[in-house]
């Protein structure tokens, strides 16, 4: 299965943090699975250390391409079709990052590992 995961469940699994559920957590670390990280996470994760947000993301801002690729994840950068659909997309839900994943997830016919329920009315298998 492709599975894109969502910046908070990258930065659980990186973390080792029980939020993180089982059923997500099996879903990462199945080899069978291919992991993508988007360009999204990226600039969320960037942004939000910018602005005290996430303080202790210095190491991962730093070298956000090594990190994943250490853990064998793939990065997804946006392409045009991923923009054009996330900013069409008819949602209550204004997160821009968050947006720009499931976009990205519907382009891509992948699943997402992310706990946001909101977005489930999108045509996406949400692992969680």
């Amino acid at each position: 299965m492709r599975i894109l995961l969502d910046t908070h469940a990258l930065l659980w699994w990186l973390a080792g943090d029980a939020a993180l559920t089982i059923t997500a957590r099996a879903a990462i670390a199945d080899e069978t699975n291919e992991i993508f990280v988007s360009a999204a996470s990226a600039w969320e994760v960037s942004t939000k250390h910018r602005i005290g947000k996430l303080p202790g993301a210095g190491p991962l801002v730093v070298d956000f391409a090594r990190v994943i690729a250490r853990q064998g994840f793939v990065a997804l950068p946006i392409s045009i079709d991923h923009a054009q659909l996330a900013g069409s997309l008819r949602s209550e839900h204004h997160d821009p990052f968050d947006r720009m994943l499931v976009a990205q997830a519907i382009t891509e016919k992948m699943a997402w590992v992310s706990n946001e329920t909101a977005l489930d009315a999108f045509p996406i298998v949400r692992v969680w």
